[in-house]
């Protein structure tokens, strides 16, 4: 879905480059992967394939930036104003949060230049808040993209955004004027959305976002607390129910970079030794909590990670 919207942001503007983020996330394709998860730093701005069979020239309108510095964001978009059409971010990235005024400034300064600014929500929308990052930091883009929570566990994405942008996927536009197409073969599938539609009027309970952003703050400080009675130097960075234990004592974690310094091995065996004890997760990604999760699921999770730590100690 990412490299659809900024499609959009292309046939909006008659640009072509696009800026990301060291370290963001943004899906298999050619875009998506370069740069979302490099091993060791490049020079900005430029991007670098994570895997192969990257073609060499999807690097040539990519511009890299990173994450949490407003200053040399705004200095790549003052250079490359002029063939800029996208900046895309994901607000809340992997599990850094955006530093106080960094979402602000990017939006100031896109709107300064006439380029489309890009929520990627595809792991924030309807997580962090009804409104998604946009509401939880207080800034509205000009296109946002969503997925996951949205289709409550079925196939469904969705973009939002713009009047005029929206307006180019018009079918009605085809042959008379800017078009861009934006469909695929389950567009609108009746199950997926139904499933959709029923987690969002569950999302939209009274308390449901502050059972969430609860449940996250007790986790993240019981971990802060088994990390700290094992000896074992560890960070729990993320927002509300997204989560991630970092193993380093370096700080601060602002960027992709910072978290290169973290012990990567240490984070995939803690992940092993919490399945085999019981807790299922993705071996040094991120945790995720959902209104299903109880008290007593968070205390026997901290109970058992207490017990994991020990083992990679």
């Amino acid at each position: 879905m990412p490299d659809r919207v900024l499609r959009l942001a292309r046939a909006g503007t008659g640009r072509d480059k696009v800026l990301k983020f060291e370290g963001g996330w943004h899906g298999g394709h050619d875009l998506g992967q370069l740069s979302g998860a490099p091993a060791a730093e490049r020079p900005h701005p430029e991007a670098v394939p994570d895997w192969d069979g990257i073609p060499a020239g999807a690097c040539r309108d990519v511009l890299l930036a990173p994450f949490n510095d407003p200053d040399a964001v705004e200095s790549l978009i003052e250079q490359h104003r002029g063939e800029l059409a996208a900046v895309i971010v994901e607000p809340l990235q992997r599990a850094l949060r955006p530093e106080p005024g960094f979402l602000g400034r990017l939006r100031d300064v896109t709107r300064r230049h006439g380029v489309v600014l890009v929520f990627d929500e595809i792991v924030t929308g309807f997580r962090l808040a009804w409104g998604g990052a946009q509401e939880r930091y207080g800034v509205v883009p000009d296109l946002a993209c969503y997925g996951k929570v949205i289709g409550g566990g079925y196939p469904v994405s969705a973009v939002a955004g713009r009047r005029d942008l929206l307006q180019l996927a018009d079918p009605g536009q085809k042959g008379r004027g800017r078009y861009c197409f934006l469909s695929g073969t389950l567009t609108g599938n009746p199950v997926a959305c139904a499933a959709g539609l029923a987690t969002l009027e569950v999302l939209r309970q009274p308390g449901a976002y502050q059972r969430l952003h609860a449940l996250g703050e007790r986790l993240a400080q019981g971990l802060r607390q088994a990390g700290a009675d094992a000896g074992v130097p560890l960070q729990v960075l993320g927002d509300g129910p997204v989560l991630q234990v970092y193993f380093t004592g370096h700080r601060p974690l602002r960027n992709h970079r910072d978290l290169l310094r973290a012990d990567r091995g240490r984070a995939v065996r803690f992940g092993h030794e919490l399945i085999r004890l019981g807790v299922y997760c993705t071996p040094g990604g991120k945790l995720y909590l959902s209104l299903a999760h109880t008290d007593a699921d968070i205390a026997r999770t901290l109970k058992i990670a207490a017990e994991a730590l020990q083992a990679v100690r």
